[in-house]
């Protein structure tokens, strides 16, 4: 199952380091605006978002590696010639695998901003989404891409509402999957056996929750004219 593979691919000791540099980053954005900027509170709270993104990035980068996460070759989604832009890790060596991204929402179980490379990563998971297959020739699931999501404050700065992590389906519509990270993390006796190449995680087996609604085929395709992420998010 999907949701299988997340917890058993996702280390444990790698979300719980993603979830302490996050709150740190949150942190040092605020006192670091606040301290030397001089900028009023729009300014300074537009310029603060743009630090925090980056500064959770760059620490995104730094916990992936410690934890054994491989950079896309060519920075290109692996079986497609779609080049991504943010720093995707993959976990899972020769086996279908994980591949993570970083991604702020804009409240708590709220898509992030759509930019080419989470458009480019989500097409991986088309097949996790509803469609018609009737001869059975259709895209079968390879990776699966996920998001570490991390909402801030809206009341506070400096302070996290909630880090997730989320599935979101091949066309950018919805979540298939989304779980607050305490709660994706709690079932650590029921975590499976079998011992993957990076650090084991923990987690509980369940099924992704797919969209209600069926759709007929539509191949995935990028529009070009979305921007990137641009530190804003």
């Amino acid at each position: 199952m999907a949701v299988d593979r997340l917890k058993r691919l996702l280390p444990r000791g790698l979300l719980l380091d993603l979830e302490d540099r996050a709150g740190a980053g949150s942190v040092k954005a605020f006192q670091m605006v606040r301290d030397y900027s001089g900028l009023d509170t729009k300014r300074g709270r537009a310029l603060e978002g743009q630090a925090r993104f980056h500064i959770w990035e760059h620490a995104f980068e730094d916990v992936c590696a410690l934890h054994g996460g491989e950079p896309l070759a060519g920075a290109v989604i692996p079986g497609t010639t779609l080049k991504v832009f943010q720093p995707f890790r993959r976990f899972g060596g020769r086996e279908p695998g994980v591949i993570l991204g970083l991604a702020a929402m804009p409240e708590r179980n709220k898509l992030p901003v759509k930019n080419r490379s989470r458009v480019a990563g989500v097409t991986v998971n088309f097949g996790l989404t509803p469609h018609f297959d009737f001869d059975g020739t259709g895209p079968k699931i390879g990776d699966i891409f996920a998001l570490f999501l991390v909402a801030r404050d809206r009341e506070q700065s400096g302070k996290i509402e909630e880090i997730a992590i989320g599935v979101i389906d091949s066309l950018y519509e919805q979540f298939l999957f989304y779980e607050p990270l305490d709660k994706f993390l709690s079932d650590e006796a029921d975590a499976p056996e079998t011992a993957p190449p990076s650090p084991p995680a923990s987690g509980r087996v369940g099924l992704v929750r797919l969209k209600k609604k069926v759709s007929p085929y539509i191949p995935p395709e990028v529009p070009t004219q979305v921007e990137d992420e641009d530190g804003t998010a």
